[in-house]
């Protein structure tokens, strides 16, 4: 990279410029999934619906592991993630507040959660819950970028993510922890995992995780009307476990679940009611996963997922509770080298509040997949039909190419198309709601580079995203009905560059990820709100076998908080701190320190975030 271009990002963007710096560092360009120990290959499962090692898969991806999750000491899944590359955030208040995830420019009713292959969201919403979803519970995280509609349906426009919780191996063993922090904060955890031996194995998994806080003010004035002065608390208890057997080689039967209960204050104007949320999220599934014949492996699952939340601003108090109820089955069918998948699913949502918005849905899918590898040569295609009893027949499709340079440099690209389903709101809510609207659209295409030698990797990715048949507030509405109404009308194009990189040296290891992005609303000629031009991280980790150290600066251009850009949201640079040192062989210290500057900085005009903050604690078994 040349010294006038970063000269020239110098005097437009310091942050901008420190990551390109960092990047320039780095000879050999991908960003590090996991900052402990590269010399096991990553395997992801999201991308393709079956395991592939990173280096096969054709995706831009990346993996956040289990060392990766302690170190960080973050107790919010949202805060991990809002330092990966191509993610961005906004939370109205304090972790216990409703929370959105931006990927690549995307809204966040076109992304999906998957928790253990299960997937979450609001029916009425459209978002998952993500404030709900408890990080002391995840083994491991998987991040694929680009529409997933071809494979996983509705919603995988901007990309998937898939949180796995923690397995059970080995002798039986304990796992806890506790901590303190500021705002009141206070994190308890416990955990018994292990397995059988012989050939009929047994693997089981049990945590259960508190939070509690008294929190900080959630708003300010700007909110308008809804301001209050005082402090915004929560508390949330979550259960997750995993059991599975082994009947005979290749043949498994198991049952996961993951289920949080919050109780999150906020603020609802000034009056003596005490304005709070109760918010319940779970997932359950039942599986049986067999090897048919030698080339055949085939996974069923039923799974039920719900996300229920009660409402109290005054009497009576407001209720919506979404279920989702789904049976699929997936085959998986080698032929040489290859791989042909034919995956059939059935899905029913349903929504009861006590406003009327009762209603229910069916969608039945068919999807066919096929891998290949030709020497350096590796390609995929896949197509997906979804017919719904509400919105029609769906189809999409996606096509990938990859070729290997060597073994440690590769290139890829991909077409692909996406689809967002409305959401029972944008169709029924009274007085906005629309039964004619259409889902959105999306045409991906995309290329890449990546490279990782076990020691150094870099990862740039070029996309370009249409979206059209937007579904936006309209107003007056076009049907005639009073005041506004959810209506295709919008058009939007999401284009960008997303770069990553990272590279030891010795016991330190530096990394950094870049997003240069231009999501834009192509109807009002605005950039879309709440996301930035330019975002990214820099960081550097030190690990050694007592103690573990990093540093990191997340950092972001300025936003518009309103989708007509008339609310500017400043740009901002974190600094964040974490340690860790082990004491014995089963006993660690662990610290981290948010927002070390004291940095005041806002994600959503109105509510504020958390000044410098901490946490310290201990943990027990851990590995």
């Amino acid at each position: 990279m040349s010294s006038s271009v970063l000269r020239r990002a110098n005097l437009a963007f310091p942050p901008l410029a420190i990551a390109l710096s960092v990047s320039a560092a780095f000879s050999p360009l991908s960003f590090a999934q996991n900052p402990a120990d590269q010399s096991l290959a990553p395997v992801l499962v999201t991308a393709a619906r079956t395991a592939q090692k990173a280096s096969d898969v054709l995706s831009d991806n990346l993996v956040i592991t289990s060392e990766e999750i302690q170190q960080s000491g973050q107790s919010s899944l949202i805060d991990l993630l809002q330092r990966k590359r191509g993610i961005e955030i906004t939370r109205n208040g304090g972790p216990g507040n409703s929370s959105t995830l931006y990927m690549r420019g995307s809204s966040g009713k076109q992304v999906i959660l998957l928790i253990d292959g299960v997937r979450s969201a609001s029916a009425t919403s459209g978002e998952p819950s993500w404030s709900s979803i408890p990080l002391s519970q995840i083994d491991r995280i998987e991040v694929v970028y680009g529409p997933l509609s071809s494979l996983y349906g509705a919603d995988a426009v901007g990309g998937v993510i898939q949180v796995f919780t923690k397995e059970g191996a080995g002798a039986p063993h304990i796992t806890a922890s506790a901590g303190a922090g500021t705002y009141g904060t206070k994190e308890y955890t416990l955990g018994v995992a292990g397995s059988t031996d012989g050939d009929h194995k047994i693997r089981y998994s049990f945590n259960s995780s508190r939070e509690e806080a008294t929190g900080f003010n959630a708003t300010n004035p700007q909110v308008g009307s809804g301001y209050a002065p005082d402090k915004d608390g929560y508390t949330k208890t979550s259960n997750s476990g995993q059991v599975s057997w082994q009947l005979a080689k290749g043949q498994e039967i198991g049952a996961t679940f993951l289920e949080t209960s919050s109780n999150s204050q906020f603020d609802s104007g000034a009056r003596t009611y005490d304005a709070r949320n109760f918010a319940d999220v779970g997932i359950y599934a039942v599986y049986s996963r067999n090897q048919i014949t030698s080339n055949w492996g085939s996974v069923f699952q039923v799974s039920k997922s719900y996300d229920k939340l009660k409402s109290y601003t005054s009497r009576p108090l407001s209720t919506i509770n979404s279920e989702s109820t789904q049976v699929s089955w997936q085959n998986d069918i080698k032929i040489g080298t290859d791989l042909l998948q034919v995956i059939t699913e059935h899905k029913k949502e349903e929504a009861v509040t006590n406003q009327p918005l009762n209603r229910e849905r069916t969608t039945n899918s068919l999807a066919l997949a096929y891998q290949l590898q030709r020497g350096a040569h590796m390609g995929s295609v896949s197509t997906r039909y979804d017919d719904n009893s509400t919105y029609g027949s769906n189809v999409t499709g996606s096509v990938g190419y990859g070729y290997r340079l060597s073994k440690d440099l590769r290139i890829s690209g991909s077409v692909g198309t996406s689809f967002r389903a409305p959401t029972f709101n944008e169709l029924y809510y009274t007085g906005y709601g629309n039964p004619d609207i259409q889902p959105e659209k999306g045409k991906n295409a995309e290329v890449g580079i990546y490279y990782d030698d076990g020691k150094s990797d870099v990862s740039v990715a070029f996309y370009r995203n249409r979206l059209t048949n937007m579904i936006v507030n309209k107003d007056p509405c076009p049907t005639g009905a009073t005041g506004g109404c959810a209506y295709n009308v919008s058009e939007a194009m999401l284009t960008g560059l997303s770069m990553g990189a990272g590279t030891r040296f010795g016991d330190f290891r530096l990394y950094g990820s870049l997003d240069l992005q231009n999501p834009k609303d192509e109807t009002k000629n605005t950039l879309l709100e709440r996301r930035a031009r330019y975002h990214g991280t820099v960081g550097v980790d030190y690990v050694d076998q007592k103690f573990t150290a990093g540093a990191d600066v997340s950092f972001s251009g300025s936003r518009f908080s309103d989708s007509d850009s008339k609310y500017p949201l400043g740009g901002y640079a974190l600094l964040n701190l974490n340690a860790t040192y082990n004491l014995a062989d089963d006993w660690q210290l662990f610290a981290r320190w948010n927002n070390v500057l004291d940095k005041d900085y806002v994600l959503a005009r109105g509510y504020n975030t958390a000044g410098s903050n901490g946490l310290v604690g201990v943990r027990y078994g851990f590995k």
